[in-house]
């Protein structure tokens, strides 16, 4: 079953595309992308125009409908994502880190700009919105104050929900009760006001903990860097059926690897600033992450796993070479704190 994706103000039916879900491109490496370095032309924007500092992206919320956000070009296949940002302060204000599959799986971190110190998880399969249950609250602490750095580790079998290294949150595969994530996702994050009354129901605006005072603002979420790896490889994604299982997505020219967390990543790629207004949905040889008419440097610190490779164009690195960083989860408990209040809005 195959759902279109996007930002909507409710979710939609459960209708699969007639024809099945489309082919999704791979990332298939790791980038390693710093926004207080210009743009990239990994990310397509949306919902306003983010802005680029010293600082990195900035995502600014400061009249009704305004709602900024970076969208990947491309798709990972279980993996990992870091953001090192400053949350949006402002009643009402959203700032949100989203994974989401054209299946509708989703993965999400959200932060409300009335609370500083906590965030909410969540996660969907398949858009199942019978129930608001999977929300938690977990402790972010100085979130609108400081650059902190949050993770969303994803395999197989376990999601682990991370603060500045220390995992706050871990959903394991049996404990989602069927609706666990595991069809290619893009990445997506940015700004929005849930707590404006004139674009959001009722029960949206008491969930962010509106209404937004746009009097107050601008509001802005800022993120200085993002690292992506792809724990599986090749050049695209493919549905092999209409299941929705990890077992049913083909990766084209590589491998779908589920359990590759916690034993090391991706060759990582570093994006460097690209030209003003460079911005394209096409992908330069030089590999995803790089600058317009530029090119990307792998820095080698590592071993890579076996099965990464590089072509002579620079897109993956070759067998034996070495990685930016080896990925580790720490150890934790799952933390059991009040589930969060029901929404029946879900902006992806």
């Amino acid at each position: 079953m195959c759902l279109p994706g996007g930002p909507r103000p409710h979710r939609p039916s459960l209708t699969p595309f007639a024809a099945g879900c489309p082919a999704n491109k791979a990332l298939g490496m790791a980038i390693d992308v710093d926004f207080t370095r210009g743009e990239v032309n990994s990310f397509a924007k949306s919902g306003g125009n983010p802005t680029y500092g010293p600082d990195g992206v900035s995502f600014t919320v400061s009249r009704p409908g305004e709602a900024p956000q970076l969208t990947s070009l491309f798709y990972i296949m279980f993996g990992r994502v870091e953001i090192t940002m400053k949350c949006a302060p402002g009643a009402g204000i959203v700032s949100s880190l989203v994974l989401q599959s054209d299946d509708l799986d989703e993965i999400d971190i959200e932060w409300l700009g009335a609370d500083p110190a906590q965030m909410q998880t969540n996660y969907f399969g398949r858009g199942q919105t019978g129930s608001y249950d999977r929300g938690q609250f977990n402790p972010a602490p100085d979130n609108q104050a400081r650059f902190v750095t949050y993770a969303i580790d994803w395999t197989a079998d376990r999601i682990v929900w991370s603060v500045g290294g220390t995992a706050v949150r871990v959903l394991n595969f049996n404990d989602a009760r069927g609706q666990y994530p595991q069809s290619p996702m893009q990445v997506k994050f940015g700004a929005w006001s849930g707590g404006d009354p004139g674009n959001n129901a009722a029960g949206t605006v008491q969930w962010a903990r509106g209404p937004t005072d746009y009097s107050k603002g601008p509001f802005s979420m800022v993120a200085r860097r993002i690292v992506i790896t792809d724990y599986s490889t090749g050049k695209e994604y493919r549905y092999g059926d209409s299941s929705g299982t990890w077992q049913s997505i083909q990766a084209v020219d590589g491998k779908v690897n589920g359990n590759l967390g916690g034993r090391g990543g991706a060759p990582t790629v570093t994006a460097a600033a690209a030209p003003a207004n460079s911005l394209s949905p096409s992908v330069p040889a030089g590999g995803i992450g790089a600058p317009s008419g530029g090119s990307a440097a792998v820095r080698p610190t590592g071993t890579i796993p076996d099965g990464w490779v590089m072509t002579p164009s620079g897109k993956v690195v070759p067998s034996g070479a070495t990685v930016v960083r080896t990925f580790f989860v720490p150890p934790a408990r799952a933390l059991r704190p009040p589930l969060a209040s029901p929404s029946p809005y879900r902006r992806c």
